[in-house]
């Protein structure tokens, strides 16, 4: 998984907010001079770390619950040379003393980083000792603080990742310098304390025994950003059942909320498999997760104290099968980076990608392999694989090895090329070495780099070591060459059989020429009566344009053709016309619910492609779905539904057809949500699915009714989580009354989640008032909001079907791009590219994004990207609604 801060602060002005003792200048250094801004370039960061080697930190922390807190770093390390200065990183802190080798200096600080002078420095070792002080972040990132509206306890948790450390305390905020850590902290009385190491000792400060000072033993050799500290009220639950102690935290007004025997057995599991797999134990001694609050991503691998977010992993009621697979799953993912990631770490964020591949590559497997979800790989490939499919047919896909020139630009390219895509090419390296081979490969890299770093080079070169194999060209084609290529079954029947038989390979554009080799399996089956019976499997490693498969010769001319049966590759099918047929008109006589979702997402791609009207997919779907009975490609189907409704809203949410096809999909959802009494999983699935549709005034109707217990579904819970769901289609769709219920709901649930769910259903509104306040709110640097706030006000101010309400505001929006890139963050613009640049589903709407793209070429790369992923996407959309053949 992975700030709301301004990006280049003027001088003058960091130096007033940071300083308490004067600036001092100094003669110009004799090695380049780094730059003067908020990031840290992988040029700076090479150089410093070939001077500095034995990196330690001794933190001391004073943590009162109040919006700032005190440090002391005590830094030592060794130095090579002293031929030019030397920086430390540290964030927006008051520095309150600063020595070097036991003389005191004062600081030259830019708000940034510390430089220490040449002159105050030695060949070979250097303690550093920096006091200071620093508010609390608000944004997620760094010592993050968080008052519980319910109880006014206070919380934190610390987030590192990218390069964050330094917004808590003094540091080579670079993954290639790895240090030890030795903690101490004094915090209230009641609180705990969790970090990398267990703590060795607690005792009173002071007389009035108000605060207890914690002290952790040294860590191993970590890269900053992974480790972390988190200290708070937490409520903790402990497990001593396994070969390493697990404790589990929460904050003490959501306990009631967690399963922890669910944790506890999921982490059990995976350390047992993880150990075997890697035939290396867990390196950390200890195994601590922590559910925090305002989290901005799902979770953060920290050496043995893993955080989690809140509102992704904590339901009001029992979760679902596929809440309880997703947690699995992402257990299993934090897991794998305790090995992958933190004991052997990338030497710089470029190398990012393959932590967060191979993690998603382990995590599926081990939660495939060690839990009861043994769809994992389904689940992958309806959810994962296919938003690595789109974002690889976007017009600013991406190698999935990228240079990353600064800190800056260290999350620009991390999306589902960098995880999912990445671990499609792991597995498809796994099938052509062979599973035994690709392990040892694993096995060897990690037992060589452990505790150090590695580039891809190292990984690759114990792969093909272990191989017996030259993999440059697999590696060239696979991970420095952007864009999905397609296949297709080219083939010829005579006498009832096939007489010749080949995939093409085709590439995606001349922009993107590259054929690639991987190894595929080709099916063909035959309709016998009702049901589709395999005729025919062949494993096949194809490359170039054409490879013949001499093996289906002679096979029954087939009625479905599926060129990546069983889902071995990463590419895109291409079904030829009378599979093609087949997967519209017999879904449900084909038995394997992979090959089933796999030619659900054939006619997906026909939709998103504009060679098959959206009408005629619905068509399909209100067919076949109410008859689906896996329950993961239930999932899958029912979200292309909810996304083929999102489409016809940003269309014309008020044409006939629209009106008419959504009053027919309420009616499936809500019938099939009764006809599930009973399961309960199927239930809320259909249910669920159901609020998400639910547009015409019947449907509204109903929720309303269920909401003030007029109306039942037999076997259905109404949870609080569900009622602010159904509120907030309420307050969508404008019906009578739900501003009120809004309010006393509100009342009723005090919670952060209740606060954030109000105000998700308050600027949901079709309220121009209201769109304009929380616009203002959105675009105000100075705002009081803490980010996750801001954060869930885009994502709910502009639904799909508000058109006309978004134009209101489309230009604006538009003209404020480019300042609130260069002053609110990587952090915020990655919330606001992906949901507030305007898109119409109109020739207008294409043209006015094309005039700004074509205005916008000095916005920053991840800025630049959002809006001409939203061109794309509003191009997509005017031609899926030029393929409509219904009204």
């Amino acid at each position: 998984m992975k700030t709301c801060l301004p990006r280049l602060l003027p001088l003058a002005a960091a130096t007033a907010l940071a300083l308490s003792v004067p600036f001092v200048h100094a003669a110009a250094p004799a090695v380049p001079a780094r730059a003067e801004n908020a990031f840290l370039s992988q040029v700076d960061a090479a150089a410093r770390a070939a001077r500095v080697s034995n990196v330690d930190y001794a933190l001391d922390f004073t943590l009162t619950g109040k919006e700032t807190f005190s440090g002391t770093t005590t830094l030592t390390f060794d130095l090579k040379d002293t031929a030019g200065p030397l920086t430390v990183d540290l964030d927006k802190a008051t520095i309150r003393a600063l020595t070097v080798n036991g003389k005191t200096v004062a600081p030259r600080y830019n708000g940034w980083f510390i430089t220490l002078d040449a002159a105050d420095l030695v060949a070979g070792k250097n303690t550093v000792v920096v006091a200071y002080e620093r508010p609390h972040s608000t944004n997620g990132e760094g010592l993050h603080r968080m008052v519980d509206p319910v109880d006014g306890r206070v919380y934190t948790y610390s987030h590192f990742e990218p390069a964050a450390a330094h917004q808590m305390f003094a540091v080579f905020d670079q993954p290639d310098l790895k240090a030890t850590y030795a903690v101490t902290v004094s915090v209230p009385a009641d609180w705990q304390v969790i970090s990398t190491t267990r703590e060795t000792n607690v005792a009173p400060v002071g007389a009035d025994g108000a605060l207890r000072r914690w002290t952790f033993a040294r860590t191993k050799k970590l890269s900053p950003y992974n480790f972390s500290m988190h200290a708070g009220p937490y409520k903790m639950w402990e497990d001593g059942s396994g070969k390493y102690p697990m404790r589990l935290f929460a904050r003490q007004s959501v306990a009631a909320q967690i399963k922890p025997a669910e944790w506890f057995r999921y982490t059990k599991a995976g350390l047992t498999f993880f150990d075997d797999y890697f035939g290396i134990p867990y390196q950390f001694e200890k195994y601590d997760q922590i559910l925090v609050p305002d989290f901005l991503y799902g979770a953060m691998e920290n050496a043995a104290a893993i955080t989690f977010s809140e509102n992704r992993f904590m339901y009001k009621a029992d979760m679902t099968a596929e809440q309880r697979a997703r947690l699995a799953g992402v257990i299993m993912h934090e897991m794998a980076h305790q090995w992958f990631g933190d004991l052997v770490t990338m030497q710089w964020w470029n190398g990012l990608w393959l932590n967060e591949s191979f993690a998603s590559f382990m995590g599926t497997l081990a939660t495939a392999e060690a839990t009861e979800f043994k769809d994992a790989w389904r689940a992958f490939y309806s959810e994962g694989k296919q938003r690595a499919y789109e974002q690889d047919q976007k017009t600013t896909t991406h190698p999935i090895e990228v240079p990353v020139p600064s800190t800056q630009n260290a999350f620009d390219n991390i999306d589902s090329i960098t995880y999912a895509k990445g671990a499609s090419t792991l597995i498809q390296l796994r099938h052509l070495l062979g599973e035994e081979v690709f392990r040892k490969g694993v096995h060897d890299y990690l037992v060589k780099y452990q505790y150090r770093n590695a580039k891809l080079d190292d990984f690759i070169g114990s792969l093909g070591r272990a191989a017996g194999r030259d993999l440059t060209g697999w590696t060239k084609q696979w991970l420095y060459e952007a864009g999905v290529d397609t296949i297709a079954a080219r083939y010829t029947c005579k006498g009832g059989k096939v007489a010749g038989f080949a995939l093409e390979q085709t590439a995606p554009s001349r922009a993107l020429p590259t054929l690639r080799e991987q190894r595929v399996q080709v099916a063909a089956f035959r309709l016998d009566g009702k049901d589709y019976k395999l005729a025919r499997n062949v494993a096949v490693t194809y490359k170039g344009a054409k490879t013949p498969v001499p093996a289906m010769n002679g096979a029954a001319c087939p009625d479905l053709v599926y060129p990546n049966f069983g889902d071995w590759g990463f590419v895109k099918v291409e079904l030829d016309p009378r599979s093609f047929d087949s997967a519209r008109n017999h879904l449900a006589q084909v038995d394997d619910p992979l090959l089933r979702a796999m030619l659900w997402q054939s006619l997906w791609d026909g939709v998103r492609d504009g060679k098959l009207a959206l009408n005629d997919f619905l068509t399909t779907a209100l067919n076949n779905a109410p008859g689906e009975k896996d329950y993961t490609l239930l999932g899958d189907v029912l979200g292309k539904v909810v996304m083929a409704k999102r489409y016809l809203d940003m269309m014309d949410p008020q044409a006939a057809y629209a009106q008419a096809v959504g009053r027919q999909l309420e009616d499936m959802a809500w019938t099939a949500a009764g006809a599930s009494r009973g399961n309960d999983d199927f239930q809320r699935r259909w249910f669920g699915t159901y609020v998400s549709l639910a547009s015409s005034r019947p449907a509204l109707d109903r929720l309303a009714a269920l909401l003030d217990g007029k109306e039942r579904l037999d076997g259905l819970a109404v949870d609080q989580d569900l009622r602010w769901t159904i509120i907030r289609r309420l307050n969508r769709y404008a019906y009578p009354g739900a501003a009120a219920l809004v309010e006393a709901e509100a009342a009723r649930d005090k919670s952060d989640a209740g606060q954030a769910a109000a105000l998700a259903a308050t600027v949901s509104r079709p309220d121009p008032a209201v769109k304009a306040e929380w616009l203002a709110t959105v675009h105000d640097p100075q705002t009081k909001l803490p980010f996750s706030k801001v954060r869930t006000a885009m994502e709910y101010l502009y639904p799909s079907e508000q058109r006309a309400l978004g134009e209101q505001t489309a230009d604006a929006r538009l003209a404020q791009l480019a300042r609130l890139d260069k002053s609110a963050g990587p952090v915020y613009m990655r919330a606001y590219g992906a949901v507030m640049i305007p898109a119409g589903c109109t020739p207008h709407s294409v043209a006015r994004l094309q005039a700004a793209a074509d205005a916008g070429r000095d916005l920053s790369a991840g800025t630049r990207r959002a809006l001409l992923d939203t061109l794309q996407e509003d191009q997509r959309c005017v031609t899926m609604r030029q393929a409509l053949t219904a009204h």
